[in-house]
């Protein structure tokens, strides 16, 4: 029988702390949530493997050391609500919850139904999934003190960046032709300043795409 608890120590051991992560709450987060009980079925040995790993429709669940580096950067704390957009079948959600005051995922069909029933069978009474549109995020429960998208954007929807709260944080991976940079953005004024945190890279979540250039 395999030692998933193991694994895990072993994930924030090689893949979590070596990365400079190193705030309590998150290692007792990733310590905490079984992430085998947040992939496909088929995937639940590789659950613990370094790198992202595929879901179905060309989507991915990020890598411990992007998901870890990402929430250190933003430092999420017990006060904060969050966004967590492109939640897959829930870990990071679930992982969040642990941190945060509260969490609003946001997923399409038919993960989003997924995600809440492994969430609710890991008893994360903080958290709620919203099926929608991964760029539409959930306007009625924000504005949000920190915004999380599981996955790799090009440009950001002004829809996610209107329910960024004032003085709120956003964490994004964007990618730039083969290049993957997670920028951290503080929101100040209505506008958003980022700040380089480091190279990761993901597939681009539908409908975050960048429109096609045409030259003439």
């Amino acid at each position: 029988m395999t030692d998933f608890a193991k694994r895990r120590r072993m994930m924030v051991d090689t893949q979590v702390r070596p990365n400079d992560v190193t705030k309590y709450p998150i290692i007792e987060a990733m310590l905490a949530v079984p992430r085998e009980a947040f992939v496909p079925a088929s995937l639940r040995d590789a659950a613990y493997v370094g790198g992202n790993i595929e879901l179905d429709g060309g989507r991915v669940m990020l890598e411990p050391r992007t998901l870890a580096k990402m929430l250190d950067a933003l430092n999420v704390g017990p006060g904060d609500l969050v966004l967590d957009i492109g939640c897959g079948l829930g870990y990071s959600t679930a992982v969040i919850a642990r941190l945060a005051e509260a969490v609003v995922a946001v997923e399409t069909a038919p993960l989003a139904a997924e995600a809440e029933r492994r969430l609710a069978e890991q008893d994360v009474d903080n958290a709620v999934v919203i099926e929608a549109d991964l760029a539409a995020g959930a306007a009625k429960h924000g504005p949000y003190d920190v915004i999380m998208i599981e996955g790799a954007i090009e440009v950001l929807p002004q829809a996610i960046a209107d329910q960024l709260k004032e003085g709120g944080r956003i964490g994004c991976l964007f990618m730039e032709g083969p290049l993957g940079i997670c920028r951290i953005g503080l929101k100040t004024d209505g506008r958003i300043a980022w700040r380089f945190a480091f190279n990761a890279a993901a597939p681009v979540l539908p409908g975050f795409a960048a429109e096609p250039q045409f030259v003439l």
